[in-house]
């Protein structure tokens, strides 16, 4: 099968891809423990070979650590600032009303997929959540679809129809660890039959929302997916993977949600009008019942945003208030996208709006989630060796966001 070479710019910057597949993974809710907890029980033995012949380092992810954030982040290469995507879910100040952040048009830059796809590499997306298809694909020549709508895939519209018959898998539940599964063995089937050698696999956290890295169906789980990545290298594929963000336990002592109610908190103590929003928000509420360590502050004119800011610091399990402007420095968000105030909270804390914004009724067990700084470092993995500069650029400050840059252009794999 011949392989474009042909290199692409994108974003200010340039890619020159080798004559062999190049697969970047999104481990979803992959913080670094789940894969020492595996490794430690000699269940990955081919993750282990990879990270031996290439690289394993730790990289900070974009702010919030939420998925269409930080996926967003990977396939185009640069920080929320610059691509627009701040969170699953945001208050639309032009359209006056809370909407899903899961659509293409909210995306301002452009994606190595389809720069890759425009140099004549054949580009498949495979995502688990179809919540992504769309951004992932944007302006994307190849094939694009979804684990959860697999059997719905056509021709036309997602670069392959019938792709349980052309795969050989049928399609997952969303809600198990199937879902991730089926990303990768789609993957080295599109590899294996040809039709794809630039490949963006995006899993889902379903099962790091529902368990703890030592946690027997966790390790179970990674060693499958070690299978993968075996099978994958077998094939000659230059891999590199990340996370979109890592995963804490937010539980108090009791095993109970350790929960603060922003939007109830701030009415008591100001009164109304206040409006936050959980940009963890999406269709999966069995994941998280849309808690994350992450929201945004809509403050109403009648009360003074500095009072409000100085007040929420006060509060016990609360770790950042920072105002637009220092959002838009510090967190590297898009300044006409987030609200008056950003809100972070604790390592075992998750923050809301009321009760009743939240059913947590769903959850399959105690509730892990993610969305502030504990889950921003995570896992950098690449299959082949850094070259002298990119063992340099290692040691700086890489960002998860750079795997493609790592992964195609930083190594060794002749």
């Amino acid at each position: 099968m011949s392989i474009s070479t042909r290199s692409f710019t994108v974003n200010g910057k340039t890619y020159a891809p080798p004559a062999r597949p190049v697969v970047v993974i999104c481990l979803d809710g992959s913080a670094d423990e789940y894969l020492d907890a595996t490794m430690a029980h000699d269940r990955m033995p081919n993750l282990k070979k990879m990270v031996l012949a290439g690289y394993r380092g730790m990289v900070r992810g974009a702010l919030p650590s939420f998925t269409n954030v930080n996926n967003s982040s990977i396939v185009t290469g640069v920080t929320p600032a610059v691509h627009g995507i701040c969170g699953n879910f945001f208050y639309d100040t032009q359209r006056k009303e809370e909407v899903m952040m899961n659509s293409a048009e909210y995306l301002r830059a452009e994606t190595i997929l389809a720069a890759a796809a425009n140099a004549g590499r054949k580009v498949a997306v495979v995502t688990a959540k179809e919540k992504l298809r769309d951004i992932l694909s944007h302006k994307m020549t190849g094939i694009a679809f979804s684990a959860e709508k697999a059997n719905q895939a056509q021709e036309a519209t997602h670069g392959i129809g019938n792709v349980e018959t052309v795969l050989g898998l049928p399609t997952p539940a969303i809600y198990s660890a199937d879902a991730s599964l089926f990303v990768l063995r789609a993957g080295v089937a599109l590899i294996e039959k040809g039709l794809g050698d630039f490949l963006y696999l995006s899993l889902t956290d379903y099962m790091q929302h529902t368990y703890a890295p030592e946690d027997e169906p966790s390790l179970a789980f990674y060693e499958a997916i070690d299978r993968e990545l075996g099978r994958l290298l077998a094939l000659g594929a230059v891999i590199g993977a990340t996370a979109d963000h890592g995963m804490n336990a937010k539980q108090k002592s009791d095993g109970s949600p350790n929960v603060l109610y922003i939007e109830s908190m701030l009415t008591e103590q100001f009164g109304n009008g206040f409006r936050v929003i959980c940009p963890i928000t999406d269709p999966y509420v069995k994941h998280h019942g849309a808690l994350g360590s992450y929201v945004a502050v809509h403050v109403p004119e009648s009360v003074s945003e500095t009072a409000v800011s100085d007040w929420l610091q006060q509060q016990p399990g609360i770790t950042e208030v920072h105002n637009k402007a220092m959002a838009v420095r510090l967190l590297e968000q898009p300044e006409d996208r987030i609200a008056d105030l950003v809100v972070l909270s604790a390592r075992d804390v998750v923050v809301g709006r009321t009760p009743a914004h939240h059913d947590l009724s769903a959850l399959d067990s105690g509730l892990r989630s993610h969305g502030g700084r504990y889950e921003e470092m995570v896992p950098l993995l690449i299959s082949h060796p850094l070259t002298a500069a990119y063992k340099s650029k290692a040691a700086g400050d890489p960002r998860n966001f750079d795997v493609f840059d790592f992964t195609v252009n930083g190594t060794s794999h002749n």
